[in-house]
């Protein structure tokens, strides 16, 4: 797991992991490929991973990619982290996070908004600012209540990734129980979104990588001076 994805997982413990004196966890896409996020959540949680898998922090493997094995209404996160680009069809595994989950349930999502072509086995996705909106459509129009909490595209750290990560929560008329937001506390991000809020929050067009290529043109042009 890349540096900037641990930092964000640990940062929605922190955020939205003391709203309970214990709950359980079910992550998805959860073998240990040089770290996980189990080692950022807190101890008095139940963490149940799920692959596709055997491996190093998978208690479950899977046998259909999108059909979870939890009853209706029974969970209380879920948490995904570098694993939705893999699946040919997350919108079907999004409804079926949306199914598990209690009403005030919340799905942390972190996805790549960049990043270089890498197969496990397959890599089809990258994410963008409206994708969390996109999402809260889909499952509305199945027949769920979904609200997107927050969501940003947090830079890169030690790493070429920008992470787009989203906080759902299942239904939307429990959207006051959680107040703190990750926003507020995190460091570097841009193409923020808050719920009730229409406008982006530090928007951006260009991605970070893009960005640097500017930069680099225009030292070389002249246009810019290194001191």
């Amino acid at each position: 797991m890349h540096p900037s994805a641990m930092v964000n997982g640990k940062l929605f413990f922190d955020t939205y992991g003391n709203c309970a004196d214990s709950y359980d966890v079910v992550e998805i896409g959860s073998q240990n490929v040089n770290g996980s996020l189990r080692d950022v959540c807190p101890k008095n949680v139940k963490y149940i991973g799920v692959d596709f898998v055997v491996g190093n922090g998978v208690d479950v493997v899977l046998t259909d990619p999108y059909s979870l094995p939890f009853y209706a209404d029974s969970v209380d996160v879920v948490v995904s982290s570098s694993c939705f680009e893999h699946s040919e069809m997350f919108w079907l595994l999004f409804n079926e996070i949306l199914r598990i989950l209690k009403p005030n349930g919340l799905f942390y999502l972190n996805v790549p908004s960049n990043g270089h072509y890498h197969r496990y086995p397959v890599d089809c996705w990258r994410f963008y600012p409206d994708s969390g909106n996109a999402l809260v459509t889909w499952g509305k129009r199945s027949g769920f209540n979904p609200a997107l909490l927050e969501a940003y595209t947090s830079m890169q750290n030690q790493d070429v990734w920008n992470d787009y990560v989203a906080v759902f929560i299942k239904d939307a008329g429990h959207v006051h129980e959680f107040q703190d937001r990750m926003l507020s506390k995190v460091g570097g991000f841009y193409n923020g979104r808050l719920f009730g809020r229409e406008e982006l929050i530090n928007p951006q067009g260009a991605t970070q990588e893009t960005m640097k290529l500017f930069a680099i043109s225009g030292i070389l042009n002249g246009s810019i001076t290194v001191k």
